[in-house]
């Protein structure tokens, strides 16, 4: 189970990466852009790859609601992946 659980949180980590390299391609194109509520609820699960997919694409560094959201989701992954680490 917590090889499941693990599993889980590293495709969400991707997810949220991905989502920020497609909506910033998308802001350049002028194109459909990913919503920021669900940018922002992503980036709150997959803290750690949005954070990182927020610094590699330059991506809504200003707004401080994505910064919010991705350090929080980030401590929530570090506690997470620590819980599932010390049985």
């Amino acid at each position: 189970m917590r090889v499941f659980i693990l599993t889980v949180v590293c495709l969400v980590n991707v997810i949220a990466f991905a989502l920020y390299g497609i909506d910033k391609t998308k802001a350049k194109l002028d194109t459909w852009r990913i919503a920021e509520k669900s940018l922002l609820i992503w980036s709150f699960i997959g803290g750690i790859g949005g954070m990182v997919g927020m610094k590699i694409f330059r991506h809504k560094t200003l707004k401080p609601k994505f910064k919010a959201a991705n350090t929080v989701g980030v401590l929530l992954n570090l506690v997470l992946i620590a819980l599932l680490l010390m049985d």
